[in-house]
């Protein structure tokens, strides 16, 4: 994943994750998979947001692109270099190209997706060089805790 060796996480994003981790848990009260996220702002969550395809009846409602959505609302603005999103599960190809489209500055996930993770697990949109905006990514922050609450959901779910 080219981005960063073993580290000890930055608490900011421990503690963005542990605010993404509450979202996530927000999901499950209208069974949808347990997916959260928070942007980041000058060090403070300036939106926070779980999935809701299920609540809105939206393939496109996922916790990323909701967050996005909500902070550039908040900041007045489409562009987000200046911010972080942190997110439990690994970004979709969609979700990869709403950070690119919004010109995000960093990335912080939780657990790895082999079977759809486009930030390095099957694709790499963060750091494809076709692409006209790359971001930087930080993963593994909580990735125990966060792949246990998809494990959990989809072993009651099959």
């Amino acid at each position: 994943m080219g981005s960063n060796p073993a580290r000890k996480e930055p608490a900011e994003f421990v503690d963005a994750m542990r605010a993404a981790l509450e979202q996530a848990r927000d999901a499950l009260n209208h069974e949808d998979v347990p997916i959260g996220a928070v942007v980041l702002h000058e060090g403070k969550i300036i939106a926070a947001r779980h999935n809701e395809r299920e609540n809105y009846k939206d393939p496109t409602a996922h916790a990323e692109v909701l967050a996005l959505r909500d902070a550039a609302e908040h900041l007045g603005r489409w562009r987000l270099d200046d911010c972080t999103l942190v997110v439990t599960l690994e970004p979709c190809v969609m979700c990869a190209g709403a950070l690119v489209n919004s010109r995000i500055g960093h990335l912080v996930f939780g657990a790895s997706d082999p079977k759809g993770g486009a930030t390095g697990s099957l694709y790499n949109v963060s750091e494809d060089p076709r692409l006209n905006h790359n971001f930087t990514v930080t993963h593994g922050v909580l990735a125990t805790e966060c792949a246990q609450l998809l494990t959990d959901f989809f072993t009651k779910h099959r």
